[in-house]
């Protein structure tokens, strides 16, 4: 059952406890508010502003799930706080570990100061979580993908658009990265896990996989330097840092180029393309 009084008053006391550059949010000079304003938060958490008051108000509808996972990015509560939040609106907190998607608070924060930056916060599966502005400019919107798609590795054989953007003398390196990689998972998380079930998906529905698949390859990691090839600003060399965050199997992809590269005139054009798209 829902504690709409204990849900009011914990969304309240962590939307008061951030600060506007604690999520990436200027602060401005006008600023009264302690903590972040309502509908700050709301834009966070990808609902609207009544709604979330609402719920601050100890008033409307049991909120789902997935609005509760996304109240939790939102206000960039711990794993723990998270399953709190879940208790007092009467919902069993979700499973963690290997299918978690609930990103940490410290990964987001340096996610959130990342801006101009191509980064991405990604699972053991290659699922994306969260995009910089400047990485869906980079290879577009990956967070929209639902089931299977979810996965680069899976779109990567069951969809020929995910090769677009990649240098095509890379293209068999990375099918066997991909196969060796979801392999890997696959022995480490056991027949039962999501990893074994997107392998038997590509078994059954791709040739190319099959015959990756049955070379056995293990650790083959990605190259640091990785080649896109943009639609608007053409070849691009960026090297990619990868932290990772090992209690949830998520890592933080940044990419970058070096100073005075022709790759860096060409990803400080698209910092201006992918802005004129967002206004």
């Amino acid at each position: 059952m829902i504690d709409r009084a204990g849900l009011a008053e914990f969304l309240r006391g962590r939307r008061e406890a951030l600060q506007p550059e604690d999520v990436g949010l200027p602060r401005g000079p006008r600023r009264r508010t302690s903590g972040l304003r309502r509908e700050e938060v709301a834009a966070l958490c990808h609902m609207s502003t009544d709604y979330y008051s609402r719920l601050e108000q100890e008033r409307g509808p049991q909120p789902s799930p997935q609005m509760l996972a996304s109240i939790a990015l939102g206000l960039h509560l711990s794993i723990d706080e998270r399953d709190h939040l879940f208790r007092l609106a009467g919902h069993n907190p979700p499973a963690r570990g290997e299918v978690s998607t609930h990103i940490s608070p410290g990964l987001l924060r340096i996610l959130d100061r990342l801006s101009d930056t191509p980064a991405e916060i990604v699972t053991e599966l290659g699922e994306t979580l969260r995009q910089t502005p400047m990485a869906v400019a980079l290879t577009g919107d990956a967070t929209s993908y639902t089931g299977p798609d979810r996965s680069v590795g899976y779109r990567w054989f069951m969809d020929p658009s995910a090769r677009h953007r990649y240098a095509p003398e890379e293209h068999a390196f990375l099918s066997r990265m991909y196969a060796s990689g979801l392999r890997e998972i696959v022995t480490l998380r056991g027949p039962d896990s999501r990893a074994a079930w997107l392998a038997g998906l590509l078994l059954e529905r791709s040739d190319e996989f099959r015959r990756v698949w049955d070379d056995h390859e293990i650790g083959i990691r990605p190259h640091e330097v990785k080649h896109f090839i943009h639609p608007e600003v053409g070849a691009l060399e960026l090297t990619c840092q990868r932290l990772i965050d090992p209690d949830q199997g998520h890592s933080l992809l940044v990419y970058t180029a070096i100073p005075g590269s022709e790759s860096h005139d060409r990803l400080s054009l698209l910092a201006v393309i992918g802005a004129q798209a967002l206004g």
